[in-house]
């Protein structure tokens, strides 16, 4: 038994609720999963912790809810890295089309907008998530959704589901003929992704990867080792770096850098914060960086002046100054000012920003050492998770027969962009379907 609580046998015997399905956790996965089973038919009951469904979903959308993106399937596929062809699985039954034509089904209609990431045209989560459990639970056809909030999974007590109800009343233990658990990773524990069910799927012998932290911000080393100065941090925390270029260089075993392209590079922006860097552009070279990490060491460089050669900024450095000081001369001649002058200041010696040659190879290929990714409760998403050789091609542990797994808490990651949340409703698509087989 996978139990946190010791049963207490002096009680009287528990009531146990029968159901067909049952699945646990409410965000995109697990209510795609119960609204391809209510069309079907199928009596749905779905637990959730929190006093709501979809509470990581409509944060998503706190700044436009990026649905999926509209880049052609190849290169979207390829988003997915390690786990591109189980991830593509997925999107042959639901990709970035079909996510679309779903959410005009709910009469939301989208749109591309310049990057090619696909928004509502209200660009807010709540409509459609409104929308959406509206037709959960009354359904045009099928059976009703039936909703368990405040429902704490606690593993299994023999062949029954457990749950402890956090409200003032509710179920304790559920038989279901089948499960599907869409319990998310660990990021975001304030919304419910708390990864609590690690240590009881792995009390079943599910093999688990381990959760870390995708689509996160780092801490830095600094130039002496302690992370930023006081006066770079106070000056600068919370400035943007725009139109600036990002590269992961290929190193050797060494960690010295090779004369091949770089494994990753692109142009954005991102956020200095007290301890570090986040946001877009380092969202997107994370889970390069963060393995990075896990063997020995991580280190991005960047392009400060993008838009400039390197001809040109070595030409414009080495011009006299006369009595400018060298910020004001990197004003005047190249616009370097702000936060991206309060950088160099910060990374390079002040060796380096005597010599010219040295400052212009600097301003175009300024190193950043990363000591450690933020934690992942602070992460957008989650890596790791069940490992997929736990699972049965249609997602089934083969540890607990009947039982299925989709969304996040499953061993696969993806930048933002739409792709997360596209997978995540295509996972509870096909778990959905492949219940309705062998149901």
């Amino acid at each position: 038994m996978t139990f946190l609580f010791a049963p207490d046998h002096s009680s009287p015997p528990v009531s146990v609720l029968k159901v067909d399905v049952a699945i646990v956790g409410g965000g995109p996965a697990g209510l795609m999963a119960a609204e391809v089973l209510s069309q079907a038919g199928v009596s749905v009951h779905l637990f959730d912790a929190m006093p709501s469904v979809g509470r990581k979903f409509l944060l998503a959308g706190k700044g436009g809810l990026n649905l999926t993106h509209s880049e052609p399937s190849e290169p979207f596929r390829s988003r997915y890295g390690a786990r591109q062809a189980e991830v593509a699985k997925w999107l042959d039954h639901m990709d970035a089309e079909a996510v679309r034509r779903w959410a005009q089904s709910l009469g939301v209609e989208t749109f591309v907008g310049s990057s090619g990431r696909v928004f509502p045209l209200e660009m807010k989560a709540a409509p459609l998530l409104r929308a959406w459990l509206q037709r959960l639970r009354h359904p045009a056809s099928g059976v009703p959704v039936q909703f368990h909030m405040r429902h704490r999974w606690q593993g299994w007590d023999g062949d029954t589901l457990a749950f402890e109800p956090t409200g003032t009343s509710g179920v304790t233990r559920v038989r279901a003929r089948a499960t599907l658990l869409a319990l998310g990773g660990a990021s975001w524990p304030r919304l419910g992704s708390d990864g609590a069910w690690v240590p009881l799927l792995a009390d079943q012998g599910v093999e688990v990867a381990p959760l870390e932290p995708a689509n996160c911000g780092f801490d830095v080393w600094g130039r002496e080792g302690t992370g930023w100065t006081e006066h770079f941090r106070s000056r600068y925390a919370g400035s943007p770096l725009k139109s600036v270029v990002l590269r992961v260089e290929a190193t050797s075993e060494l960690g010295h850098a090779l004369d091949v392209p770089p494994r990753f590079e692109r142009q954005g922006e991102f956020v200095v914060t007290d301890t570090g860097v986040e946001g877009s552009l380092i969202y997107a070279a994370s889970a390069l960086l963060r393995d990075d990490l896990a063997q020995g060491a991580a280190r991005l460089t960047l392009d400060l002046l993008p838009d400039k050669s390197l001809d040109l900024v070595r030409a414009e450095v080495r011009r006299p100054r006369g009595s400018r000081s060298l910020s004001s001369h990197l004003k005047s001649r190249l616009g370097l000012d702000g936060v991206k002058m309060g950088l160099i200041y910060e990374l390079c010696t002040p060796e380096c920003l005597a010599q010219p040659e040295a400052l212009a190879l600097s301003l175009k290929n300024l190193s950043m050492l990363l000591k450690s990714p933020r934690p992942v409760a602070e992460a957008i998403s989650t890596a790791g998770g069940v490992s997929w050789l736990s699972m049965t091609p249609e997602g089934m542990l083969r540890r607990r027969p009947g039982v299925y797994c989709a969304g996040e808490m499953v061993d696969w990651e993806a930048p933002t962009g739409g792709y997360l949340l596209t997978a995540c409703l295509a996972s509870g698509w096909c778990a959905g379907q492949s219940i309705l087989t062998n149901l």
